[in-house]
């Protein structure tokens, strides 16, 4: 979308809510509300890949942090095995 549209992009918002809610055909609703139907199909679309990349940046992020938090439970655990044997061999040392 360019930035010199004579819509508001409030407008837009609400003309992409009411595409998506409503049952009629885009068309009529584009006539309805006074702007060329593939200007409102254009708008929809925009608008539904914003959604996907949105939706899909959550999931990368969800994701992304269930691989760090199984990271720092592995390290966690060589950090107490290497703690374990570094007492080990200290009392070795000691006899």
């Amino acid at each position: 979308m360019s930035g010199s549209s004579k819509y508001p992009q409030e407008f837009r918002r609400d003309a992409v809510a009411l595409a998506r809610s409503s049952s009629r055909p885009l068309a009529q609703v584009a006539r309805e509300l006074g702007v060329n139907h593939e200007t409102l199909r254009t708008w929809v679309r925009a608008a539904d890949r914003a959604d996907q990349v949105a939706e899909t940046g959550g999931e990368t992020a969800e994701r992304e942090l269930r691989a760090l938090r199984k990271r720092v439970a592995e390290l966690e655990k060589e950090k107490e095995i290497l703690r374990k044997a570094a007492a080990y061999f200290a009392q070795e040392m000691d006899r």
